[in-house]
């Protein structure tokens, strides 16, 4: 089941690729009207220097042999960044896809150190998410409740960021740009994905996504990744009114395959006293 989905992936991940590339892109005539957008399979090959029979059984997600060079070949060919370069290599090969690890066990229940808490306590006025390899908020500081949502009052199964998203309207209400800011989170997402699809948790959250949210499917099947997007988001608070932060998303050196989500307000903005004014509104109670 694993080598079926991760297969299944990859050829969604190819044709999605080739769909958003024009021959003027990459340097061959536009020709005559196509019937469906982007690259044909065997314009991608002939850029790879590849057959296009071979290319054709990639892209179905056939199970065959592949060398880094050739891979490295049809990246460039696609166009690809580093971070979907990963993703590619993690589907067509399966070398990084790790065994089924859906169950929560305590050890993941703990993953916050005293160091990471000290980090989201001392970066007082950045709203701070750490989130694990599932996008499950682990842990936050004040900021980040006074700016989003209180994250203790909602119940750890849902305590989710992709599920928050698109379940809960002061996320809706809050981005400006609600479409761009869940587009970061989600590329972050997919490149977990590339790495644990033999993990049957991934499956089995993004079908009941996909279920729940049509919303969630249109996004998801854009197929971006990343594994750190640097954004400038806008946020409308309800109390605050406009807030810009740059948004950092760092990986966490170590085991636990955390990552740390800093919200930096925008420099020569009056974001940082708004959030201060939240903050000390907050301890006067």
């Amino acid at each position: 089941m694993e080598k079926e989905t991760r297969l299944l992936e990859l050829s969604n991940f190819l044709k999605s690729k080739r769909a958003k590339l024009h021959p003027q892109m990459v340097g061959l005539p536009a020709g005559t009207r196509r019937r469906t957008p982007g690259l044909r399979r065997e314009e991608v090959a002939q850029i790879a220097g590849v057959s296009t029979t071979w290319y054709t059984w990639l892209e179905q997600g056939r199970d065959i042999k592949v060398s880094g060079s050739v891979l490295d070949a049809v990246a460039n060919a696609l166009r690809l960044n580093k971070d979907e370069k990963q993703y590619l290599y993690a589907l067509a090969s399966g070398e990084r896809a790790v065994e089924n690890s859906s169950t929560i066990n305590e050890a993941e229940k703990s993953l916050m150190t005293p160091s990471l808490n000290r980090i989201l306590q001392e970066l007082r006025h950045c709203p701070t998410i750490i989130s694990d390899k599932y996008c499950r908020i682990v842990g936050w500081n004040k900021a980040a409740a006074m700016v989003f949502i209180d994250f203790d009052k909602i119940a750890e199964e849902d305590r989710n960021i992709i599920f928050l998203l698109f379940s809960r309207k002061e996320f809706k209400s809050l981005a400006v740009n609600w479409e761009h800011f869940v587009k970061g989170y989600l590329s972050i997402f997919r490149s977990y994905y590339g790495q644990y699809v033999a993990d049957e948790w991934y499956k089995q959250f993004i079908e009941k996504m996909e279920q729940q949210f049509p919303e969630f499917k249109k996004l998801w099947d854009e197929e971006e990744v990343s594994s750190a997007p640097d954004v400038l988001i806008e946020f409308r608070h309800a109390k605050a009114g406009k807030m810009l932060f740059n948004l950092t998303s760092l990986q966490v050196q170590g085991t636990s395959d955390l990552r740390c989500s800093v919200y930096t307000p925008v420099m020569d903005t009056d974001t940082e006293l708004k959030l201060r004014n939240l903050l000390n509104k907050s301890d006067d109670r």
